[in-house]
């Protein structure tokens, strides 16, 4: 999923080489102490955003696989 729709803006892994320099890293959104919960963030669309209109399922694995990439 992330490699599929995030990749495209978001650094999402080490491997990956290339992403829009105004979107956050999966790492450094991970490291964020004063953001919104990810699975509020990720069930609303936003503007800078596609509509990605995630399943509850999808938010879930989302935001566990953003958390993991906190140090």
């Amino acid at each position: 999923l992330a490699t599929r729709w995030c990749a495209a803006c978001h650094l999402v892994s080490a491997a990956q080489r290339r992403a829009t320099p105004d979107a956050p890293s999966f790492a450094a959104i991970a490291r964020r102490q004063d953001a919104p919960p990810l699975e509020a963030f990720l069930s609303m669309s936003h503007p800078r955003m596609p509509d990605m209109a995630l399943t509850r399922a999808e938010i879930a694995d989302l935001s566990a696989f953003i958390r993991a990439k906190a140090p």
